[in-house]
């Protein structure tokens, strides 16, 4: 890539020489310039196993359905704004869900 010598602007390549877009200025001769792209391939697939990627807490919760002490939970707005969250409980051996409101 070559800038203009007087102006300091990229210079463009027309026909054989090269035009400043800016001034207008006109190098003779070729233009050193050179265009390069890498392109790389990745084939390589994501697997994503969805037990192994939970993100929520662990707390104590007592499953209804199992008798399992042992939960995940989250909050989720369900409700108006000016409205308290309703709080969610995973089983974290038979994953049922449990949904408790406050």
């Amino acid at each position: 890539m070559e800038f203009c010598p007087k102006c300091n602007a990229i210079m463009m390549a027309t026909g054989a020489s090269g035009t400043c877009a800016r001034c207008g200025y006109r190098k003779a001769g070729k233009l050193d310039m050179e265009i390069k792209e890498e392109i790389t391939t990745d084939n390589t697939v994501a697997v994503v196993d969805k037990k192994l990627i939970n993100v929520n807490p662990t707390t104590d919760h007592k499953c209804e359905k199992c008798g399992n002490k042992k939960a995940t939970f989250w909050l989720q707005q369900m409700r108006a704004g000016d409205e308290p969250e309703s709080k969610f409980y995973k089983c974290t051996k038979c994953e049922n869900v449990v949904r408790v409101d406050d």
